[in-house]
């Protein structure tokens, strides 16, 4: 998930990231960031529905009544 980032390094960000926005700003930052990622995944599944339904409606049959030749 992190990379080849170690303990050691990951330990280091959250504490500059503690000492930089202080403790109360990062559950505001948090709740952000998930906001985010929430919109994020929902906009990729609306495209994903659209996707998936415009290929359901290309392949669907047409029922032409043309006569044949």
């Amino acid at each position: 998930m992190f990379g080849n980032l170690g303990g050691g390094e990951i330990l280091l960000i959250l504490l500059f990231i503690l000492i930089f926005f202080g403790a109360k700003k990062i559950p505001e930052l948090a709740q952000g960031l998930g906001k985010g990622i929430r919109e994020f995944r929902k906009a990729t599944r609306d495209i994903q529905d659209d996707v998936e339904k415009e290929i359901k409606q290309i392949d669907k049959p047409t029922d032409d009544k043309s006569p044949k030749q």
